[in-house]
């Protein structure tokens, strides 16, 4: 561990601060590097609104873009990038900085924060909430690894009865929680802003795909079993279509491998994470939006992305795979169609059925206007005015 110095642990002065101050301090905690994940950013955003002090901890790659929030921010260079030595390094760096910085609240977004911040709030005596993303333990990327898995389960068993502020994405999702633990879990959603310009980019529009049409699956977290490779694969049998995968994730290399080897270039075209007013540009001049999650665990059976809610804002019909959450939201709005089957085939088949309805198609993009004045985050975000007036 040659050159892991005290620098690394005291990175410029953020604990040389002032001892008086008329603002509750938020201390947030995640593991990303904070340019890209929007559910915390807005969180954050509306807590600062709430007249809150915020401060946003996360993670600086060697790639990370550089951020300006109205709300402080803090990210830790870290000497390991995955696997245990991450997380054991990252647990510790966390502790540390929760130990010495000022707080009044601790926020944890998600298991892999929620250890070194339960143990701060009850050495401290501070408050501590939960914002569960995702059911982390029931993640594809546990199914074939019992050992990992078991140690995150102890950790959640070990704590979430414990928790007296708890909130998550969907009903589902809250319900496991509630059933599990017998603990009151509140939803906040994962819903869009409001797209406030809605003009559709006409030269870039123009450049990405004439008179093509455009099919677009976003994500930070395009990982296995998600779709992504099957999607690349439908474009073999679609003629005049191009598709678009935005974002990032574990398979998200494998996935220029798979394009490339099928030869899908001019079809296919894969972009790394870019900011969300950018991202947003290219999901308003597309045709479609994909969501394809595949039903091999629970995280994804219960799961309604964001990027549905993204789509809802750019008002472009989705293509959606059955999973509980999503399909009840599709279905119930009429802006999509539901497909049971992930083979390239039936996909590309099911595009094709899309675009030829013209009929229905106009009755989504009709129904996609009333569903986008109805789910949009500005009236999801007064839920955690009485999550944080109500503090247990």
């Amino acid at each position: 561990m040659a050159g892991y110095s005290l620098s690394l642990f005291f990175e410029r002065n953020e604990f040389l601060e002032p001892t008086l101050t008329v603002l509750q301090r938020i201390v947030v905690s995640v593991i990303n590097d904070l340019v890209t994940d929007q559910r915390v950013h807005k969180i954050c955003t509306a807590l600062f609104d709430m007249g809150f002090e915020v401060v946003l901890i996360g993670r600086k790659l060697p790639h990370s873009k550089p951020i300006d929030r109205n709300y402080k921010t803090i990210r830790m260079r870290l000497l390991f990038r995955k696997k245990f030595l991450f997380y054991v390094e990252y647990h510790f760096r966390l502790f540390i900085k929760l130990f010495f910085i000022r707080k009044d609240i601790l926020l944890a977004n998600d298991l892999d924060t929620l250890l070194p911040n339960f143990l701060i709030s009850k050495l401290f005596g501070k408050k501590l909430v939960y914002d569960s993303h995702e059911l982390f333990t029931e993640i594809a990327e546990l199914n074939n690894r019992p050992t990992i898995r078991k140690v995150w389960l102890t950790v959640e068993e070990s704590i979430f009865p414990t928790l007296k502020n708890v909130y998550t994405v969907n009903d589902s999702i809250a319900a496991f929680y509630q059933k599990k633990y017998a603990v009151a879990v509140s939803v906040i959603k994962n819903i869009a802003p409001v797209l406030t310009n809605k003009t559709i980019d006409v030269a870039l529009a123009k450049k990405i795909k004439g008179n093509q049409k455009m099919l677009i699956l976003q994500g930070s977290g395009i990982n296995m079993e998600r779709g992504a490779e099957e999607a690349i694969q439908m474009m073999l049998y679609l003629e005049d279509t191009i598709l678009y995968i935005i974002g990032g994730g574990d398979i998200f290399e494998n996935l220029k491998e798979l394009a490339n080897t099928l030869n899908l270039h001019g079809k296919v075209y894969i972009k790394d994470k870019m900011p969300y007013e950018e991202l947003m540009e290219y999901t308003k001049i597309a045709d479609l939006g994909l969501s394809l999650d595949k039903g091999t665990n629970l995280n994804y059976e219960y799961s309604l992305p964001n990027k549905i809610f993204d789509y809802i804002q750019a008002q472009i019909p989705v293509l959606a795979s059955n999973r509980k959450e999503v399909a009840k939201l599709v279905n119930s709005e009429n802006i999509g169609l539901v497909i049971d089957s992930h083979k390239p085939k039936a996909l590309a088949d099911a595009v094709k059925r899309i675009f030829a309805d013209t009929a229905q198609y106009a009755t989504w993009k009709k129904n996609l206007q009333n569903a986008a004045n109805r789910y949009h985050w500005e009236k999801e975000r007064e839920k955690l005015n009485v999550i944080y007036q109500n503090l247990s």
